[in-house]
């Protein structure tokens, strides 16, 4: 099949095959390129897509980019059922195998340094939202209507109150929860909080964390995070993984790339 391939990630040889009907990005089933000590998992697209001034104007394309995510996720998540996967960069494109294994001939050394620290690791994502339309002083009977200016005036100063010693109960729980779960994961990343127009999640965002965690302390950090969901009311937490570990790959994952 001719096209230029399409990179996931790269990985030392392992032996589990993938499952027989997993696809790739344009429906084309990933393969193994082997060089050296690693591998390349890529699959062949049309250049007519993934050339540079195409994939350019299809990154602006929400539906088409989100089509192409969730393929490439499915790859990855794939992958790391069976093996520690070092995950590229969404849209890593080379003309043919030749320039995959260059990109791998020279930047072998920085693979193989973050994949033997990734080994036997995965990532959580750990995710705390004030819900501040759902605060026990809102959910209950609405307020009565004011009387007067002096009224009103009081009555918004009473749910400004209410709003600001939520945050700062917000802002401490995330902080004690992170100083927790940090104590489990080998490494931690702050990411910053989510644009909830964006993300399409309720809420007001005070942490976006991931962690670093060895598969066999999994099911302990997992406990670490169900013990806290319901601690404080109108705070709600949010557990997502394990994930190939895209936080902590660096500058090993990222780089110029290109048919």
């Amino acid at each position: 099949m001719t096209g230029l391939r399409y990179v996931y990630a790269v990985c030392r040889p392992y032996g589990t095959p993938l499952q027989a009907q997993l696809t790739g990005v344009g429906g084309d089933p990933p393969r193994l390129l082997p060089h050296h000590g690693l591998v390349a998992v890529v699959s062949h697209v049309p250049e007519a897509d993934f050339s540079e001034e195409p994939l350019r104007a299809h990154l602006e394309d929400l539906d088409w980019l989100t089509t192409v995510a969730r393929a490439h996720q499915g790859v990855i998540d794939a992958l790391t059922t069976v093996t520690t996967p070092l995950p590229l960069r969404l849209g890593t494109v080379f003309r043919d195998d030749s320039g995959v294994r260059t990109m791998m001939e020279e930047r072998e050394e920085s693979f193989l340094r973050t994949l033997d620290r990734l080994e036997g690791r995965v990532e959580w994502g750990v995710k705390v939202y004030v819900e501040s339309e759902r605060t026990p002083e809102t959910s209950a009977a609405p307020a009565p209507k004011p009387a007067s200016g002096r009224d009103y005036l009081r009555q918004r100063r009473m749910r400004t109150k209410s709003q600001d010693d939520l945050w700062q109960r917000a802002e401490t729980f995330a902080t004690r929860l992170h100083e927790t779960l940090s104590g489990v994961a080998e490494d931690s990343r702050l990411h910053a909080p989510q644009n909830p127009t964006l993300s399409g999640a309720s809420g007001r965002n005070v942490l976006n964390a991931a962690y670093l965690v060895p598969r066999v302390k999994s099911e302990e950090f997992v406990e670490k995070v169900d013990r806290t969901k319901d601690d404080v009311p109108g705070i709600r937490v949010e557990l997502t993984g394990p994930w190939a570990a895209y936080s902590f790959a660096g500058e090993a994952a990222t780089g110029k790339e290109g048919p």
